[in-house]
Formats: structure tokens, C-alpha cells, sequence
């Protein structure tokens, strides 16, 4: 299995370097899925893929996941760039089960609100509403491996919906986590979205037909469905490193690095720090998306975060900023319990 997944990783490596001058920008389906899950992971620049200590672990890197002893469920909220009422909903449950591994499931719901129909002879709106919203349903599992070195996998169900035509598809997220003997260092590795392709169908591709215009007599009147190309998934290959450093007593900083190769974009790199008071109490963190990236809108990221314990019950509080350079700002806001 270990060979397997180091085998998997190599080989993607290597074709990211063969074609890293092809960005594709705007080329994949399901582009959601992109979207960084969580406050925590989105205050730390989304360098997370080798800290993940919580059950956003299903989204970044189910491997992590391996490492929760304790029943964690989360929900995180994400309101997506001022006044466009789009909104992203997580929600994870993560139940280790010893030492045959943990299990997880997960729901990512994106909202894109009410939208007004028009028409060529009605621009204003029609009267009537419709909709869009994508939706993905995951099924984890992590173990570890040997002591130091922890893998997990995800497979997902993806669905995006406009009005009355949709999209399906299947993807595969495989990760590993290594905690290395080299000053305490954990590195870590992972493809995202490995799947089928998703093309749209539905009622509002259904077309009359005239299959041959230049004949009178025929049946002008055929009913025919518009054939929509196939779009890859946003799939991507991401490498972390991550260190804690403690300091006096109940303090930790941890510094994280990830780079990433997507298939729609350039390569970049996400950095990160969280710095931790009083025993894990109080949280600290800064992060910087999307470095060496041409044109990138994202950049700076602030939060910090609350986990306190009561009795057998912990509840964590997050929240993040991140400000885009013409899309405004994004908060997103998340809430653990651990049991």
C-alpha cells in the first residue's frame, strides 16, 4: 500500500513538471471543490495538508484524520465575496475506530441564491426565479500505516445543479502524512479530485429540431437535446511541510509550506503559522495564498480561534479573513465539538 501510494505520487510529479507551462485556467467542472474548507486552514493560507488535526482533514487530507482519538463533528460557514449572497456550507464527522482506522462523512453545499430569468424581450426579468447550487457527498477512511506514517482516502459523489439541467461525477481524493525523524518536520502529499468528467443535461438543453431545412414536407419539429461538452474535474497535486515549535510552557508556533500543481492554473505556494496560547486555549493565525502565482487575486489571510473543554465535550470557535483584490473580502466561520 505505501509503495503503491508513493508510486501514485511520483508519477504526478513528474507529469506537473512536463507540463508546467499549461495553466488551463477556467478549463474544469465543479470548481467549488477548490474552494478552501474551513476557518482555521483558510486563516493559515491553506498550507494545511500536513497540520490537519481536525475534521476538515476529510477536505485537505484525509490521512489526518487518522490521528483524531476522539468522536469530531464540525460545521463551517462561508460567505463568499461582499454583497453577492453566495454561500458555502461544510459539514464533517470523523469516528475513529482504534486500531482498524478512522471513518468520516462529509457534505460541501454551495448556495448561489435566487436569480432573477431573462429573456431577450424581457432583460428586467420575467417574474419568474431560478437556482444553482453544487453539492458533494464523501466517504473517508485513514490508518495508520506504521506509526509515522498515516494514508487516507475519499470518495466523493459531486452534483451541480442550474435550473433544470445538472451535472454528476465521481472523484477520489488519496493522501499520506509523514512525520519525519528530521527535527520533528511532517510532510505530507496528496491528489484531490481524481474522477470522472461531468457534462450537463436536462430539460433546458431540449430543443426543437429541424433536421434538414431545406426540404419542405419533413417533420420540422423534431425534439433533440443539445449535446454539452465533458469538463475535467479541478484536480491537484499538493506537497506540505510543516514544524511546531514550543516555547515556554502551553505555547506553540507552527510554521506550514504547501506547493500546489492544479490542472487549471499555474503552480503555486500557500504559507502559514499558528501560534497558540495557554495550553491550546487561544489561536493566532496568518497565512499567504497563492505566491509565485501570475495574476493572483488572493494574498493575505487573518483568524484565530477558540477551543474549550467542558467535561468530556470540547467546542472550537473559528473564524478567517481573506480580502481578494476585485472580488472584496471573504469570512467564513466554523464551530467543533469533539466528544
Amino acid at each position: 500500500m505505501k509503495k503503491l501510494l508513493l508510486i501514485i505520487f511520483s508519477i504526478s510529479l513528474l507529469q506537473s513538471i512536463g507540463f508546467s507551462q499549461v495553466t488551463k485556467t477556467g478549463t474544469t467542472a465543479a470548481k467549488f471543490l477548490s474552494i478552501g474548507i474551513g476557518p482555521r486552514a483558510n486563516a493559515m493560507g491553506g498550507a494545511f495538508t500536513s497540520i490537519v488535526s481536525d475534521a476538515s482533514a476529510l477536505y485537505w487530507n484525509p490521512a489526518g484524520a487518522a490521528d483524531l482519538t476522539r468522536y469530531e463533528a464540525l460545521f463551517t460557514y462561508t460567505s463568499l465575496f461582499k454583497d453577492l449572497n453566495i454561500n458555502l456550507n461544510y459539514f464533517a464527522l470523523v469516528i475513529p475506530a482504534d486500531e482498524v482506522g478512522s471513518f468520516g462523512v462529509s457534505v460541501t453545499a454551495l448556495d448561489y441564491g435566487d436569480m432573477d430569468v431573462t429573456t431577450e424581450y424581457y432583460p428586467e426579468g420575467t417574474g419568474e426565479k431560478f437556482s444553482a447550487a453544487s453539492y458533494a457527498f464523501g466517504l473517508s477512511y485513514a490508518r495508520h500505516i506504521t506509526e509515522n506514517f498515516s494514508a487516507g482516502v475519499t470518495v466523493k459523489y459531486i452534483t451541480e445543479g442550474i435550473f433544470n439541467s445538472s451535472a454528476n461525477g465521481v472523484a477520489f481524493d488519496i493522501g499520506t502524512i509523514f512525520k519525519t525523524p528530521f527535527f520533528g518536520i511532517k510532510f505530507a502529499s496528496i491528489i484531490t479530485n481524481y474522477g470522472s468528467k461531468m457534462q450537463m443535461t436536462g430539460e433546458d438543453l431540449l430543443i426543437r429540431y429541424d433536421a434538414d431545412p431545406s426540404r419542405h414536407g419533413n417533420n420540422s419539429s423534431v425534439d433533440g437535446y443539445i449535446k454539452t461538452d465533458q469538463f475535467e474535474l479541478p484536480l491537484r497535486l499538493q506537497i506540505g511541510i510543516s514544524k511546531d515549535i514550543q516555547f515556554f510552557d502551553g505555547q506553540r508556533l507552527t510554521l506550514a509550506v504547501d506547493a500546489t500543481h492544479p490542472n487549471d492554473n499555474a503552480e503555486y505556494v500557500n504559507v502559514g503559522g499558528e501560534l497558540s496560547f495557554l495550553d491550546n486555549l487561544i489561536f493566532l493565525r496568518a497565512g499567504y495564498k497563492g505566491l509565485f502565482l501570475k495574476d493572483n487575486q488572493e494574498g493575505l489571510t487573518l483568524g484565530a480561534g477558540l477551543d474549550y473543554a467542558l467535561g468530556v465535550f470540547s467546542v472550537g470557535f473559528d473564524y478567517s479573513y481573506q480580502e481578494f483584490e476585485f472580488l472584496s473580502y471573504t469570512h467564513s466561520f466554523g464551530v467543533s465539538l469533539k466528544f
